[in-house]
């Protein structure tokens, strides 16, 4: 099925699983099940590979993406809790200029 959504051959699935690019979950008999999860994933692999790249180069951009998707996570709590300790903020001071004076 999800072959079939993707447009793509039932073995390179398996090929892109055995590579770490897509981890379906498994029924108890063994079958792959692939969430919409997994399948928006397998769309953006065939867009980088559409793209050129190769599979390594796909399972680094995949990563960055993650650890994009972390760190803006991350920076959204800090926001919060900044938002909710307005006490511990201190004012900006102004830098002095250089090159003004004697």
């Amino acid at each position: 099925m999800a072959a079939e959504l993707a447009g793509l051959h039932p073995q390179t699935l398996r090929i892109y699983e055995r590579e770490g690019l897509l981890d379906p979950a498994r029924s108890a008999g063994g079958t792959r099940r692939y969430s919409r999860r997994d399948i928006d994933r397998l769309a953006e692999i065939c867009a980088l590979a559409a793209d050129g790249l190769n599979l390594a180069g796909i399972r680094r951009v995949l990563a960055l993406q993650e650890e994009t998707r972390q760190l803006q996570a991350e920076l959204a709590r800090l926001r919060e809790l900044a938002g909710e300790q307005p006490a511990a903020r201190r004012p900006r001071q102004p830098r002095p200029r250089a090159g003004r004076g004697a």
